[in-house]
């Protein structure tokens, strides 16, 4: 009766819990629509060909790690304009949250709301409160070129800079 019990437990657990694949370089970009702190839609199929597109997950607005993040971002934004590169920050907060983030720190960058998780679950960023920190860059074909699953945020901006410059 116990090995019942114990393989009905594995299977509702273990394989309902199953996740997708984990995103690798080359493969499409998965497609998403999100609000922004600008009030538009982002559609990320409409933006591929360009320019280059960094998607960065990060767990909340205005905490000590995302904030040194975000403004390192913000800091060397000039580079990221001559790479030619668009920079979305996405994570669960809210529109309001993010315009508030953004005006308090002067960031030149928009953010995208996750509040469903939906995209994170895409990118695998997913977690049970907050997105992981991640960051993908998409290429110009729609692939991804470059993913970074441990984010550091004192040094994010600068691996960021030397991954968009070898797209060049």
């Amino acid at each position: 009766m116990k090995k019942i019990f114990l393989l009905a437990g594995v299977l509702m657990f273990g394989l309902g819990s199953a996740k997708a694949a984990e995103l690798k370089v080359g493969q499409p970009a998965p497609d998403f629509t999100a609000a922004s702190s600008d009030g538009s839609q982002v559609h990320l199929q409409s933006l591929i060909g360009p320019e280059p597109i960094v998607l960065y997950f990060y767990p909340k607005d205005d905490t000590p790690g995302c904030t040194k993040e975000a403004c390192g971002l913000r800091d060397d934004f000039g580079a990221f304009r001559q790479l030619q590169a668009k920079v979305f920050g996405i994570s669960y907060d809210s529109i309001a949250s993010h315009r508030k983030f953004i005006e308090k720190y002067k960031l030149p960058f928009q953010l995208l709301s996750d509040s469903d998780h939906a995209i994170a679950k895409l990118y695998g960023a997913d977690g049970a409160l907050f997105a992981k920190r991640m960051t993908f860059v998409i290429d110009r074909s729609g692939r991804i070129a470059w993913i970074n699953r441990s984010v550091n945020p004192a040094t994010h901006s600068k691996e960021l800079q030397d991954a968009l410059a070898k797209l060049k």
